[in-house]
């Protein structure tokens, strides 16, 4: 069974992408959904984050979002640490949750897989792109924020450039190429690889 990475800047539309690739049957790990939920149920990343972030970390046993996103997103020191906490937790889950798959290949649908050197860990790493103002746009109706903060998250991650100069596969999200045309090109080739 291949591994195969789906990343993507902020707004380029993965989490699109990869949810066509649901359809066409092909298990997708959502590497944010799985986090989020493993900082709520592993014992042993609660403790971890309480032991660093202290017991405001968590209000009545539920992961205070907004204490611990004050805390890391004015320092980088504290979101690199809160990283270092939260990967292995998902690293962990995602190895076993490829035990539990049957597919030809599984797809890993994360926004930082460069930025975290974990490109070799796949067979194939797909970069979804799209044009850095229509990116916002997407981005501003969906999450209610103004272009500043979008820029600011923008900044913070690899330049979507590099991440397609990496890239094996490059799926074009621009609003005219079709995306369900350019992921069954894909999936057919990957179908085929693993033959």
């Amino acid at each position: 069974m291949l591994k195969v990475a789906i990343t993507g800047g902020i707004g380029t539309g993965k989490t699109t992408v990869a949810n066509i690739f649901q359809i066409l049957g092909i298990p997708v790990y959502f590497s944010d959904r799985a986090a989020k939920a493993l900082m709520h149920t592993d014992p042993e990343l609660i403790a971890a984050i309480q032991q660093h972030f202290g017991s405001e970390a968590y209000e009545s046993g539920r992961l205070n979002r907004a204490f611990l996103s004050e805390q890391v997103f004015q320092d980088p020191a504290k979101l690199d640490l809160l990283n270092s906490l939260v990967h292995p937790a998902v690293f962990r889950d995602q190895a076993r949750w490829i035990g539990e798959q049957s597919a030809p290949y599984v797809l890993f649908e994360s926004a930082i897989i460069y930025e975290i050197k974990r490109a070799n860990a796949f067979d194939a790493v797909i970069v979804v792109d799209a044009p850095e103002e229509l990116r916002i746009s997407r981005v501003m109706s969906r999450d209610s924020v103004d272009e500043s903060a979008i820029r600011q998250r923008m900044a913070a991650q690899l330049p979507q450039q590099q991440k397609v100069e990496q890239a094996d596969i490059v799926i074009h999200n621009n609003g005219k190429d079709s995306l369900i045309k350019q992921a069954l090109e894909v999936h057919q080739l990957l179908v085929a690889q693993n033959r």
